[in-house]
């Protein structure tokens, strides 16, 4: 059934991206020193609190991957699909690789990053108005930071500020999709 089937996707989405958002807060806690300005928040993966935080991180990336198989299931959208499980893949692998391994945890982040600022706007044609239009505005925010991020221009609130500019859009689109999906009927 469809509508069981979007249900479950909302779920997934949301609890994943629950479970990030308190995994990052709880590390940042137990992590002595540490910065939301200055600190990126990978560091918190190889710190004191990393079991949280790489747990929390491959939780979502999980969560989101199946997710997207249930969407795909839904909606039979092939293209939303790929651009959601892409960002569950860049998670998982944000979780297991940590920035010890420099280059490979890049391209993840890189991955996770991108695919979930794409995934914000192209949620757009799901939704109804005017829960499209501030999906769309969280998914550029987060391509736009990125690009910022990846330039150097932090805009003065620090590398870990701007991370954060990217990185939390994407987990509140997260949230928010999924909630909107849990509640969706089927006539809608």
């Amino acid at each position: 059934m469809r509508l069981e089937e979007k249900r479950i996707a909302g779920f997934l989405l949301a609890v994943g991206g629950v479970v990030c958002i308190l995994g990052i807060i709880v590390s940042e806690a137990f992590y002595p020193g540490y910065s939301t300005s200055e600190n990126v928040i990978s560091d918190l993966g190889v710190g004191p609190s990393s079991i949280i935080f790489n747990s929390s991180v491959f939780i979502l990336g999980v969560f989101i991957l199946f997710g997207a198989y249930f969407i795909h299931k839904a909606f039979k959208v092939g293209v939303f699909s790929v651009l959601v499980a892409l960002a569950g893949v860049g998670a998982i692998g944000v979780g297991i690789f940590t920035e010890d391994v420099r280059i490979v945890h890049r391209v993840f982040s890189l991955i996770v990053f991108l695919f979930g600022g794409l995934s914000a706007v192209a949620s757009y044609k799901l939704q109804k108005p005017p829960l499209s239009y501030f999906s769309a505005v969280l998914g550029f925010i987060v391509i736009l930071a990125l690009i910022l991020f990846g330039s150097g221009n932090y805009l003065g609130l620090g590398r870990g500020g701007m991370e954060r500019m990217i990185a939390y859009p994407a987990l509140l689109w997260t949230v928010m999709f999924g909630g909107y999906l849990m509640g969706k009927s089927s006539g809608a």
